[in-house]
């Protein structure tokens, strides 16, 4: 995360960030991992828009997430739009259309690969006359 919140920080005023939490990666419902024990990151799959919520929350501050954060529906509909599984970074253009899409998380993760989109599709900033 801290390479994605130093890229949030960077390109924040020409860029809308966003982090979208979708369908919990371990619950203890189901396939647990000894680091969410040893973090006591002990949630149970969601059904609910609220239970979502409220885990999405956990998330964001246990990993000191500084992006703004949305909320996928219970259903998982924008995970399975995007195969967001297990968890994916995307640079999408103004039209919609996506300028970037990395390998499956958190292994495909290349924050430098993201940056290299941003500067690929932004417009070079302006030098500020003194």
């Amino acid at each position: 995360m801290p390479a994605l919140n130093k890229l949030y920080r960077d390109y924040r005023d020409r860029v809308a960030f966003h982090v979208v939490y979708i369908e919990e990666a371990h619950p203890i419902d189901a396939w647990q991992v000894s680091d969410n024990k040893k973090d006591a990151v002990l949630v149970a799959s969601t059904k609910t828009a609220d239970e979502r919520d409220k885990v999405a929350n956990v998330c964001v501050v246990k990993l000191g997430i500084e992006l703004p954060a949305l909320i996928d529906e219970p259903d998982n509909r924008v995970e399975r739009a995007y195969t967001a599984w297990p968890d994916r970074l995307y640079v999408i253009n103004r039209d919609g259309t996506i300028a970037y899409k990395s390998a499956a998380g958190p292994f495909g993760f290349k924050p430098e690969d993201v940056e290299a989109a941003l500067k690929r599709i932004l417009p070079a900033p302006v030098p500020v006359a003194h």
